[in-house]
């Protein structure tokens, strides 16, 4: 497919990077829940409602750099199992906000840290031409693979992709 030696090495580098990244993301989950029982995305949305609860879905969403509908399918588990709570917003009565319940809280505090967060300050530290090439081409392989119209789910988490 490839007849330049230099277009395979680029192929297999990038092939390689992102082996580098899944893997660590993937391993970063089964250890999450091993550990505490929640999935790499849980634990992921959990962290970040440690720092500091959320005015609403919408900003949980940006803070996790993720679609509103998979940062929903997660938080509804995360309800479920009584590690969130969804109150009304003091400030605004017509608001729901989200934040940890004690449960929550206690499950954060003897949790590992999620790989995601890890890969969100690897990615701030890159120089802003590079992210930016990053994010260009990495959008122009999702157009390519015929996928750019689908919504991506949270890493590892099922049924935020439209899967089951």
């Amino acid at each position: 497919m490839y007849n330049r030696p230099a277009a395979r090495d680029d192929v297999r580098s990038i092939l390689d990077g992102i082996r580098h990244v899944v893997r660590v993301l993937r391993l970063s989950a089964r250890a999450a829940e091993r550990r505490v029982g929640v999935s790499g995305a849980q634990l992921y949305v959990l962290h970040q409602l440690a720092e500091r609860p959320a005015t609403s879905l919408n900003a949980l969403a940006a803070r996790t750099h993720t679609h509103q509908s998979s940062v929903s399918v997660v938080v509804a588990r995360l309800v479920r199992r009584g590690l969130v709570e969804r109150r009304v917003s003091v400030a605004d009565r017509r608001r729901i906000e989200l934040a940890l319940t004690a449960a929550g809280r206690r499950l954060v505090r003897r949790a590992p840290g999620a790989a995601q967060e890890r890969l969100v300050v690897a990615l701030g530290r890159l120089p802003a031409a590079e992210r930016a090439g990053l994010a260009t081409g990495l959008s122009r392989l999702v157009r390519s693979l015929g996928v750019a119209r689908q919504t991506p789910g949270m890493f590892f988490e099922e049924g935020t992709d439209g899967s089951a």
